[in-house]
């Protein structure tokens, strides 16, 4: 029996091609993957809330199966447990993504335990990726068509030509 309900969190600033896969494998494995963005962090993103989740959904709009994408505000295992979700979906890259994710999925057993973390590892040509790089990139004046959906690529652009505000 394929599981019900996963959630991928993240704060997707921006979502990328790594994101994208993760979600695709996802669902594979569960009946309906739906995309947390979170609004609070330890980082200060470069978009704000309702953009990220725009840009999301935006990007998740060709997949054959729909993909529902909601912001919270919550902690992640309160958010999934509010909507009747069981697992948590976390992307890992390399060996040092490890570390903080495997902190995180104890920390969210100890306060959830009946909520499991599920680890999935993009394909090999996204391993290295990630919206910081993007946003770097995209800030020196680099190309990111091929990080990013071009809707995405757009959104950057538009910010850096608008100086950063959000």
């Amino acid at each position: 029996m394929t599981p019900p309900k996963a959630l991928y969190p993240g704060t997707f600033d921006p979502i990328t091609f790594g994101h994208l896969d993760i979600i695709e494998r996802a669902q594979a494995l569960f009946e309906e993957v739906v995309v947390g963005v979170a609004a609070q962090s330890t980082k200060t993103p470069l978009f704000p809330l309702a953009e990220r989740v725009r840009l999301v959904e935006e990007a998740v709009a060709s997949f054959s199966r729909p993909v529902p994408v909601l912001p919270f505000h919550a902690l992640t295992v309160q958010f999934a447990k509010e909507r009747g979700i069981h697992a948590i979906i976390r992307g890992l890259r390399a060996v040092s993504d490890f570390e903080f994710e495997f902190q995180l999925a104890l920390m969210n057993r100890k306060i959830a335990p009946t909520i499991e973390t599920v680890f999935l590892m993009p394909r090999d040509s996204f391993i290295y990726l990630s919206s910081s790089l993007v946003k770097e990139i995209s800030r020196l004046g680099g190309s990111v068509s091929c990080f990013v959906p071009k809707t995405v690529e757009e959104a950057l652009h538009k910010k850096l030509l608008s100086g950063f505000s959000g």
